[in-house]
Protein backbone atom coordinates (compact mmCIF):
# COMPACT_ATOMS: atom_id res chain seq x y z
CA UNK A 1 0.00 0.00 0.00
CA UNK A 2 1.34 3.45 -0.88
CA UNK A 3 2.05 5.71 2.05
CA UNK A 4 -0.43 8.54 2.36
CA UNK A 5 1.59 10.86 4.55
CA UNK A 6 5.24 11.49 3.75
CA UNK A 7 6.11 13.41 6.91
CA UNK A 8 5.27 12.67 10.51
CA UNK A 9 1.94 14.07 11.61
CA UNK A 10 0.30 14.05 15.01
CA UNK A 11 -2.67 11.85 15.91
CA UNK A 12 -4.89 12.52 18.92
CA UNK A 13 -7.50 9.91 19.88
CA UNK A 14 -10.15 10.60 22.50
CA UNK A 15 -11.58 7.33 23.77
CA UNK A 16 -14.96 6.93 25.43
CA UNK A 17 -16.45 3.89 27.14
CA UNK A 18 -15.26 0.35 27.57
CA UNK A 19 -11.87 -1.36 27.54
CA UNK A 20 -12.59 -2.64 24.04
CA UNK A 21 -12.67 0.94 22.83
CA UNK A 22 -9.26 1.47 24.46
CA UNK A 23 -7.96 -1.54 22.54
CA UNK A 24 -9.59 -0.30 19.32
CA UNK A 25 -7.98 3.12 19.75
CA UNK A 26 -4.57 1.49 20.09
CA UNK A 27 -5.15 -0.53 16.92
CA UNK A 28 -6.26 2.61 15.05
CA UNK A 29 -2.92 4.14 15.97
CA UNK A 30 -1.22 0.97 14.73
CA UNK A 31 -3.09 1.22 11.42
CA UNK A 32 -2.00 4.82 10.90
CA UNK A 33 1.61 4.48 12.10
CA UNK A 34 2.94 3.20 8.74
CA UNK A 35 1.36 6.24 7.11
CA UNK A 36 3.28 8.80 9.14
CA UNK A 37 0.97 9.41 12.10
CA UNK A 38 2.49 9.58 15.56
CA UNK A 39 0.23 9.61 18.67
CA UNK A 40 0.19 12.77 20.78
CA UNK A 41 -1.47 13.66 24.06
CA UNK A 42 -1.74 17.31 23.04
CA UNK A 43 -4.90 17.91 21.03
CA UNK A 44 -3.69 21.42 20.11
CA UNK A 45 -0.77 19.84 18.22
CA UNK A 46 -2.88 17.28 16.37
CA UNK A 47 -3.25 17.04 12.61
CA UNK A 48 -5.89 14.34 12.98
CA UNK A 49 -8.38 13.91 15.83
CA UNK A 50 -10.40 10.71 16.20
CA UNK A 51 -13.30 10.48 18.63
CA UNK A 52 -13.78 6.80 19.49
CA UNK A 53 -17.33 6.86 20.80
CA UNK A 54 -19.46 4.67 23.08
CA UNK A 55 -23.23 4.22 22.81
CA UNK A 56 -23.78 2.74 26.28
CA UNK A 57 -24.12 5.90 28.34
CA UNK A 58 -27.16 8.15 28.38
CA UNK A 59 -27.35 10.88 25.74
CA UNK A 60 -24.27 9.49 24.00
CA UNK A 61 -25.14 11.07 20.64
CA UNK A 62 -25.72 14.50 22.12
CA UNK A 63 -22.34 14.37 23.83
CA UNK A 64 -20.67 13.53 20.52
CA UNK A 65 -22.28 16.48 18.75
CA UNK A 66 -21.30 18.75 21.64
CA UNK A 67 -17.70 17.55 21.34
CA UNK A 68 -17.78 18.13 17.58
CA UNK A 69 -18.78 21.74 18.25
CA UNK A 70 -15.55 22.14 20.21
CA UNK A 71 -13.65 20.41 17.41
CA UNK A 72 -14.97 23.03 14.97
CA UNK A 73 -13.53 25.78 17.18
CA UNK A 74 -10.20 23.96 17.30
CA UNK A 75 -10.19 23.49 13.55
CA UNK A 76 -10.84 27.20 13.03
CA UNK A 77 -7.90 28.03 15.32
CA UNK A 78 -5.63 25.68 13.40
CA UNK A 79 -6.64 27.16 10.07
CA UNK A 80 -6.11 30.69 11.36
CA UNK A 81 -2.56 29.63 12.24
CA UNK A 82 -2.00 28.32 8.71
CA UNK A 83 -2.42 24.65 9.61
CA UNK A 84 -5.32 22.25 9.27
CA UNK A 85 -7.11 19.58 11.25
CA UNK A 86 -8.90 16.47 10.04
CA UNK A 87 -11.60 14.97 12.26
CA UNK A 88 -13.02 11.46 12.41
CA UNK A 89 -15.78 9.88 14.49
CA UNK A 90 -15.35 6.18 15.24
CA UNK A 91 -16.95 3.57 17.46
CA UNK A 92 -20.48 2.62 18.36
CA UNK A 93 -22.20 6.00 18.02
CA UNK A 94 -20.65 6.28 14.56
CA UNK A 95 -21.92 2.80 13.69
CA UNK A 96 -25.44 3.59 14.86
CA UNK A 97 -25.73 7.13 13.51
CA UNK A 98 -23.14 7.49 10.78
CA UNK A 99 -25.25 9.24 8.17
CA UNK A 100 -26.79 11.55 10.78
CA UNK A 101 -23.34 12.60 12.00
CA UNK A 102 -22.23 13.31 8.43
CA UNK A 103 -25.38 15.38 7.84
CA UNK A 104 -25.36 17.37 11.08
CA UNK A 105 -21.62 17.92 11.50
CA UNK A 106 -19.91 19.14 8.30
CA UNK A 107 -16.69 19.49 10.32
CA UNK A 108 -16.31 15.71 10.25
CA UNK A 109 -14.12 14.17 7.55
CA UNK A 110 -14.69 10.48 8.36
CA UNK A 111 -17.33 8.41 10.16
CA UNK A 112 -16.65 4.71 10.67
CA UNK A 113 -17.76 1.88 12.88
CA UNK A 114 -15.76 -0.53 15.07
CA UNK A 115 -15.69 -3.19 12.36
CA UNK A 116 -14.07 -1.05 9.68
CA UNK A 117 -11.22 0.85 11.31
CA UNK A 118 -8.67 -1.40 9.55
CA UNK A 119 -9.62 0.60 6.44
CA UNK A 120 -8.61 3.89 8.08
CA UNK A 121 -5.70 4.64 5.73
CA UNK A 122 -7.96 4.32 2.67
CA UNK A 123 -10.66 6.43 4.34
CA UNK A 124 -8.11 9.09 5.22
CA UNK A 125 -6.86 9.22 1.65
CA UNK A 126 -10.42 9.53 0.31
CA UNK A 127 -11.26 12.23 2.88
CA UNK A 128 -8.17 14.21 1.90
CA UNK A 129 -9.13 14.03 -1.79
CA UNK A 130 -12.65 15.29 -1.00
CA UNK A 131 -11.12 18.41 0.53
CA UNK A 132 -10.29 19.55 -3.03
CA UNK A 133 -13.93 19.39 -4.15
CA UNK A 134 -16.30 22.34 -4.29
CA UNK A 135 -17.73 23.01 -0.79
CA UNK A 136 -21.17 21.92 -2.01
CA UNK A 137 -19.74 18.48 -2.81
CA UNK A 138 -17.59 18.01 0.26
CA UNK A 139 -19.00 15.29 2.49
CA UNK A 140 -17.63 12.97 5.13
CA UNK A 141 -16.46 9.50 4.20
CA UNK A 142 -18.93 7.13 5.91
CA UNK A 143 -17.98 3.47 6.40
CA UNK A 144 -20.37 1.60 8.68
CA UNK A 145 -20.71 -1.63 6.76
CA UNK A 146 -19.94 -4.95 8.38
CA UNK A 147 -17.05 -6.19 6.23
CA UNK A 148 -16.75 -9.77 5.07
CA UNK A 149 -13.00 -9.77 5.68
CA UNK A 150 -11.45 -10.26 9.13
CA UNK A 151 -10.32 -6.82 10.20
CA UNK A 152 -7.64 -8.27 12.48
CA UNK A 153 -6.00 -9.98 9.52
CA UNK A 154 -5.73 -6.61 7.79
CA UNK A 155 -4.31 -4.64 10.71
CA UNK A 156 -0.53 -4.26 10.91
CA UNK A 157 1.21 -5.65 13.96
CA UNK A 158 2.09 -2.97 16.47
CA UNK A 159 5.74 -2.03 16.41
CA UNK A 160 7.75 -3.02 19.46
CA UNK A 161 8.32 0.66 20.26
CA UNK A 162 4.57 1.39 20.25
CA UNK A 163 3.80 -1.70 22.31
CA UNK A 164 6.40 -0.84 24.94
CA UNK A 165 4.75 2.56 25.43
CA UNK A 166 1.58 0.73 26.47
CA UNK A 167 3.25 -0.49 29.65
CA UNK A 168 3.20 -3.71 31.63
CA UNK A 169 -0.49 -4.44 31.09
CA UNK A 170 -2.38 -4.67 27.82
CA UNK A 171 -5.82 -5.39 26.42
CA UNK A 172 -6.28 -8.05 23.76
CA UNK A 173 -9.62 -8.41 21.98
CA UNK A 174 -10.48 -12.08 21.37
CA UNK A 175 -14.23 -11.82 20.69
CA UNK A 176 -16.59 -9.15 19.41
CA UNK A 177 -20.32 -8.71 19.14
CA UNK A 178 -23.10 -10.41 21.03
CA UNK A 179 -26.01 -12.73 20.24
CA UNK A 180 -27.76 -12.38 23.60
CA UNK A 181 -29.97 -9.36 22.69
CA UNK A 182 -30.59 -8.13 26.23
CA UNK A 183 -33.49 -5.71 26.07
CA UNK A 184 -31.47 -2.74 27.34
CA UNK A 185 -28.37 -3.15 25.18
CA UNK A 186 -27.29 -1.69 21.84
CA UNK A 187 -24.21 -3.88 21.38
CA UNK A 188 -25.77 -6.39 18.93
CA UNK A 189 -26.80 -3.44 16.76
CA UNK A 190 -23.47 -1.58 16.88
CA UNK A 191 -20.91 -4.40 17.17
CA UNK A 192 -22.84 -7.09 15.33
CA UNK A 193 -23.15 -10.81 16.02
CA UNK A 194 -20.63 -12.84 17.99
CA UNK A 195 -17.32 -13.38 16.21
CA UNK A 196 -14.24 -15.00 17.77
CA UNK A 197 -10.68 -14.55 16.57
CA UNK A 198 -8.73 -17.65 15.54
CA UNK A 199 -6.56 -19.15 18.27
CA UNK A 200 -3.35 -18.55 16.32
CA UNK A 201 -4.12 -14.83 15.99
CA UNK A 202 -4.71 -14.48 19.71
CA UNK A 203 -1.56 -16.39 20.68
CA UNK A 204 0.59 -14.48 18.20
CA UNK A 205 -0.60 -11.12 19.49
CA UNK A 206 -0.15 -12.27 23.09
CA UNK A 207 3.43 -13.42 22.38
CA UNK A 208 4.21 -10.08 20.69
CA UNK A 209 2.90 -8.20 23.70
CA UNK A 210 4.98 -10.30 26.10
CA UNK A 211 8.07 -9.86 23.92
CA UNK A 212 7.60 -6.09 24.32
CA UNK A 213 7.50 -6.36 28.11
CA UNK A 214 3.82 -6.90 28.90
CA UNK A 215 3.29 -8.99 32.04
CA UNK A 216 -0.51 -8.96 32.28
CA UNK A 217 -3.06 -9.34 29.50
CA UNK A 218 -6.79 -8.73 29.78
CA UNK A 219 -8.79 -10.63 27.18
CA UNK A 220 -11.69 -8.56 25.88
CA UNK A 221 -15.05 -9.33 24.36
CA UNK A 222 -18.60 -8.07 24.56
CA UNK A 223 -19.35 -11.61 25.69
CA UNK A 224 -15.81 -12.88 26.18
CA UNK A 225 -16.61 -16.22 27.81
CA UNK A 226 -18.60 -17.16 24.68
CA UNK A 227 -15.26 -17.24 22.86
CA UNK A 228 -15.20 -20.07 20.31
CA UNK A 229 -12.14 -19.53 18.14
CA UNK A 230 -10.85 -22.13 15.70
CA UNK A 231 -7.42 -23.72 16.05
CA UNK A 232 -5.14 -24.79 13.18
CA UNK A 233 -7.06 -28.06 12.82
CA UNK A 234 -10.40 -26.26 12.52
CA UNK A 235 -11.43 -27.35 16.01
CA UNK A 236 -13.44 -24.98 18.23
CA UNK A 237 -11.57 -23.79 21.31
CA UNK A 238 -13.39 -22.21 24.25
CA UNK A 239 -12.10 -19.55 26.63
CA UNK A 240 -11.10 -22.14 29.23
CA UNK A 241 -8.85 -24.00 26.81
CA UNK A 242 -7.49 -20.72 25.48
CA UNK A 243 -6.44 -19.83 29.03
CA UNK A 244 -4.37 -23.03 29.25
CA UNK A 245 -2.66 -22.15 25.94
CA UNK A 246 -1.87 -18.64 27.16
CA UNK A 247 -0.43 -20.07 30.37
CA UNK A 248 2.27 -21.76 28.26
CA UNK A 249 3.64 -18.42 27.04
CA UNK A 250 6.91 -17.79 28.86
CA UNK A 251 6.96 -14.38 30.53
CA UNK A 252 3.18 -13.93 30.68
CA UNK A 253 2.38 -13.77 34.36
CA UNK A 254 -1.26 -12.73 34.60
CA UNK A 255 -4.42 -13.19 32.55
CA UNK A 256 -7.80 -11.54 33.11
CA UNK A 257 -10.92 -11.37 30.96
CA UNK A 258 -14.02 -9.22 30.69
CA UNK A 259 -17.00 -8.97 30.17
CA UNK A 260 -18.72 -12.29 30.87
CA UNK A 261 -22.25 -13.63 30.74
CA UNK A 262 -23.45 -16.04 33.46
CA UNK A 263 -24.82 -18.49 30.88
CA UNK A 264 -21.37 -18.97 29.36
CA UNK A 265 -19.46 -19.91 32.53
CA UNK A 266 -18.92 -23.50 31.43
CA UNK A 267 -17.12 -26.33 33.24
CA UNK A 268 -13.92 -25.91 31.22
CA UNK A 269 -13.58 -22.24 32.13
CA UNK A 270 -14.29 -22.90 35.80
CA UNK A 271 -11.71 -25.72 35.74
CA UNK A 272 -9.16 -23.27 34.30
CA UNK A 273 -9.73 -21.03 37.31
CA UNK A 274 -9.11 -24.04 39.53
CA UNK A 275 -5.91 -25.12 37.75
CA UNK A 276 -4.17 -21.95 36.54
CA UNK A 277 -2.47 -19.53 38.90
CA UNK A 278 -1.96 -17.22 35.92
CA UNK A 279 -5.74 -16.69 35.73
CA UNK A 280 -6.49 -14.00 38.27
CA UNK A 281 -9.06 -14.73 41.04
CA UNK A 282 -11.19 -11.71 40.15
CA UNK A 283 -14.20 -12.15 37.88
CA UNK A 284 -16.56 -9.56 36.43
CA UNK A 285 -19.86 -11.44 36.05
CA UNK A 286 -22.83 -9.10 35.55
CA UNK A 287 -26.27 -10.14 36.77
CA UNK A 288 -28.07 -6.75 36.24
CA UNK A 289 -30.97 -7.59 38.59
CA UNK A 290 -31.86 -10.00 41.38
CA UNK A 291 -35.50 -10.17 40.32
CA UNK A 292 -36.57 -13.02 38.05
CA UNK A 293 -39.35 -10.80 36.72
CA UNK A 294 -36.84 -8.15 35.69
CA UNK A 295 -34.35 -10.70 34.37
CA UNK A 296 -37.04 -12.10 32.09
CA UNK A 297 -38.05 -8.61 30.94
CA UNK A 298 -34.38 -7.86 30.27
CA UNK A 299 -34.08 -11.09 28.23
CA UNK A 300 -31.14 -12.21 30.35
CA UNK A 301 -32.18 -15.88 30.00
CA UNK A 302 -31.11 -16.91 33.47
CA UNK A 303 -32.72 -16.69 36.90
CA UNK A 304 -31.31 -15.28 40.13
CA UNK A 305 -31.03 -18.82 41.54
CA UNK A 306 -29.11 -20.00 38.46
CA UNK A 307 -26.72 -17.08 38.82
CA UNK A 308 -26.11 -17.92 42.50
CA UNK A 309 -25.47 -21.57 41.62
CA UNK A 310 -22.89 -20.44 39.06
CA UNK A 311 -21.18 -18.33 41.72
CA UNK A 312 -21.15 -21.34 44.04
CA UNK A 313 -19.51 -23.52 41.35
CA UNK A 314 -16.87 -20.86 40.73
CA UNK A 315 -16.04 -20.39 44.42
CA UNK A 316 -15.88 -24.16 44.96
CA UNK A 317 -13.24 -24.35 42.24
CA UNK A 318 -11.44 -21.17 43.32
CA UNK A 319 -12.24 -20.30 46.97
CA UNK A 320 -10.29 -17.04 46.85
CA UNK A 321 -12.34 -15.73 43.91
CA UNK A 322 -13.70 -12.19 44.25
CA UNK A 323 -16.65 -10.99 42.19
CA UNK A 324 -17.50 -7.78 40.40
CA UNK A 325 -20.89 -7.10 38.84
CA UNK A 326 -23.17 -4.77 36.91
CA UNK A 327 -26.59 -3.60 38.06
CA UNK A 328 -29.33 -1.65 36.34
CA UNK A 329 -31.93 0.05 38.52
CA UNK A 330 -35.25 1.35 37.31
CA UNK A 331 -35.74 -0.96 34.33
CA UNK A 332 -39.32 -0.53 33.04
CA UNK A 333 -41.79 -2.20 35.36
CA UNK A 334 -39.38 -2.56 38.28
CA UNK A 335 -41.32 -2.62 41.56
CA UNK A 336 -39.96 -1.96 45.02
CA UNK A 337 -39.95 -5.73 45.60
CA UNK A 338 -37.98 -6.28 42.39
CA UNK A 339 -35.44 -3.79 43.64
CA UNK A 340 -35.30 -5.44 47.06
CA UNK A 341 -34.57 -8.73 45.28
CA UNK A 342 -31.57 -7.03 43.68
CA UNK A 343 -30.32 -5.85 47.07
CA UNK A 344 -30.80 -9.40 48.33
CA UNK A 345 -28.62 -10.97 45.65
CA UNK A 346 -25.92 -8.37 46.33
CA UNK A 347 -25.95 -9.39 50.00
CA UNK A 348 -25.83 -13.08 49.04
CA UNK A 349 -22.84 -12.71 46.71
CA UNK A 350 -20.80 -10.12 48.58
CA UNK A 351 -19.16 -8.18 45.74
CA UNK A 352 -15.64 -6.77 45.84
CA UNK A 353 -16.83 -4.03 43.49
CA UNK A 354 -19.68 -3.30 41.11
CA UNK A 355 -20.87 -0.88 38.46
CA UNK A 356 -24.41 0.40 38.75
CA UNK A 357 -26.54 2.55 36.49
CA UNK A 358 -29.96 4.06 36.19
CA UNK A 359 -31.80 2.59 33.22
CA UNK A 360 -32.04 4.91 30.25
CA UNK A 361 -33.67 4.09 26.93
CA UNK A 362 -31.61 3.23 23.87
CA UNK A 363 -33.46 3.82 20.59
CA UNK A 364 -33.88 0.60 18.66
CA UNK A 365 -33.69 -1.69 21.69
CA UNK A 366 -36.74 -3.61 22.99
CA UNK A 367 -36.55 -1.85 26.35
CA UNK A 368 -37.24 1.51 24.71
CA UNK A 369 -40.75 0.37 23.78
CA UNK A 370 -41.75 -1.09 27.13
CA UNK A 371 -44.43 0.46 29.29
CA UNK A 372 -43.98 1.08 32.98
CA UNK A 373 -41.08 3.52 32.68
CA UNK A 374 -39.83 4.44 36.15
CA UNK A 375 -39.78 8.03 37.36
CA UNK A 376 -36.34 9.58 37.46
CA UNK A 377 -36.48 10.42 41.15
CA UNK A 378 -37.30 6.80 42.01
CA UNK A 379 -34.39 5.55 39.91
CA UNK A 380 -32.06 8.02 41.61
CA UNK A 381 -33.18 7.00 45.10
CA UNK A 382 -32.79 3.30 44.34
CA UNK A 383 -29.39 3.82 42.77
CA UNK A 384 -28.16 5.57 45.90
CA UNK A 385 -29.39 2.73 48.12
CA UNK A 386 -27.75 0.12 45.92
CA UNK A 387 -24.47 2.01 45.74
CA UNK A 388 -24.41 2.45 49.52
CA UNK A 389 -24.66 -1.33 49.89
CA UNK A 390 -22.00 -2.06 47.26
CA UNK A 391 -19.65 0.58 48.66
CA UNK A 392 -19.95 -0.99 52.10
CA UNK A 393 -19.09 -4.39 50.63
CA UNK A 394 -16.10 -2.94 48.77
CA UNK A 395 -14.84 -1.29 51.94
CA UNK A 396 -15.23 -4.57 53.83
CA UNK A 397 -13.37 -6.46 51.08
CA UNK A 398 -10.47 -4.00 51.22
CA UNK A 399 -10.38 -4.22 55.03
CA UNK A 400 -10.30 -8.03 54.87
CA UNK A 401 -7.10 -7.80 52.82
CA UNK A 402 -5.22 -6.10 55.65
CA UNK A 403 -2.73 -8.53 57.18
CA UNK A 404 -2.54 -10.66 54.05
CA UNK A 405 0.48 -11.00 51.79
CA UNK A 406 -0.29 -10.96 48.09
CA UNK A 407 1.60 -10.73 44.81
CA UNK A 408 1.52 -7.19 43.44
CA UNK A 409 2.58 -6.22 39.92
CA UNK A 410 4.54 -3.00 40.44
CA UNK A 411 3.72 -0.78 37.46
CA UNK A 412 4.77 2.80 38.11
CA UNK A 413 6.20 5.37 40.52
CA UNK A 414 3.85 6.19 43.37
CA UNK A 415 1.99 9.39 44.09
CA UNK A 416 4.58 10.43 46.68
CA UNK A 417 8.39 10.48 46.41
CA UNK A 418 9.87 7.15 47.44
CA UNK A 419 6.69 5.25 46.62
CA UNK A 420 5.72 2.81 43.89
CA UNK A 421 2.30 1.59 42.85
CA UNK A 422 0.81 -1.52 41.35
CA UNK A 423 -2.17 -3.86 41.22
CA UNK A 424 -3.19 -6.76 43.40
CA UNK A 425 -4.65 -9.96 41.91
CA UNK A 426 -8.04 -8.40 42.67
CA UNK A 427 -7.28 -5.33 40.53
CA UNK A 428 -6.93 -3.10 43.58
CA UNK A 429 -4.47 -0.24 43.45
CA UNK A 430 -1.65 -0.84 45.94
CA UNK A 431 0.81 1.85 47.13
CA UNK A 432 4.00 1.11 49.06
CA UNK A 433 7.40 2.53 49.85
CA UNK A 434 9.97 1.27 47.40
CA UNK A 435 12.57 2.18 44.82
CA UNK A 436 11.89 2.45 41.09
CA UNK A 437 13.87 -0.72 40.40
CA UNK A 438 10.88 -2.68 41.72
CA UNK A 439 8.84 -1.57 38.70
CA UNK A 440 8.23 -4.25 36.11
CA UNK A 441 8.00 -7.29 38.33
CA UNK A 442 5.63 -9.03 40.73
CA UNK A 443 6.61 -8.73 44.39
CA UNK A 444 5.17 -10.16 47.57
CA UNK A 445 3.55 -7.31 49.47
CA UNK A 446 2.02 -7.34 52.93
CA UNK A 447 -1.15 -5.23 53.06
CA UNK A 448 -0.92 -3.01 56.14
CA UNK A 449 -3.79 -0.60 55.59
CA UNK A 450 -6.40 0.91 53.31
CA UNK A 451 -7.02 4.34 51.89
CA UNK A 452 -9.69 5.71 49.60
CA UNK A 453 -10.05 3.24 46.70
CA UNK A 454 -6.65 1.62 47.32
CA UNK A 455 -4.53 -0.49 49.64
CA UNK A 456 -1.37 0.41 51.52
CA UNK A 457 1.38 -2.20 51.37
CA UNK A 458 4.81 -3.05 52.67
CA UNK A 459 7.37 -4.98 50.66
CA UNK A 460 7.76 -8.46 52.08
CA UNK A 461 11.46 -9.20 52.40
CA UNK A 462 12.35 -12.87 52.18
CA UNK A 463 13.94 -14.17 55.38
CA UNK A 464 17.37 -15.74 55.07
CA UNK A 465 17.41 -19.49 55.71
Amino acid sequence: MTEIIANTKKLFIKTYGCQMNVYDSDRMADALAPHGYEPTGDIMAADLVLLNTCHIREKASEKVFSELGRMKELQDLRRAAGADLMIGVAGCVAQAEGEEIARRAPVVDMVFGPQSYHRLPEMLSEAASRRSLHPSQQRAVVDTDYPEEDKFEHLPAASKEVTIKRGLTAFLTVQEGCDKFCAFCVVPYTRGSEVSRPVSQVLTEARNLVAAGVKEITLLGQNVNAYHGLDAAGRTVGLGELAYLLADIAGLERVRYTTSHPRDMDDALIAAHRDLDILMPYLHLPVQSGSDTMLKAMNRRHTAAEYLRTIERIKTARPDMALSGDFIVGFPGETEQDFEDTLSIIRDVGYASAYSFKYSTRPGTPGANLGGQIAEEIKTERLHRLQDLVNAQTTAFHAACVGKTMPVLIERPGRMPGQVGGRSPYLQAVHLDGSPDLIGAIHQVEIVGTSTNSLVGRLKVAQAA
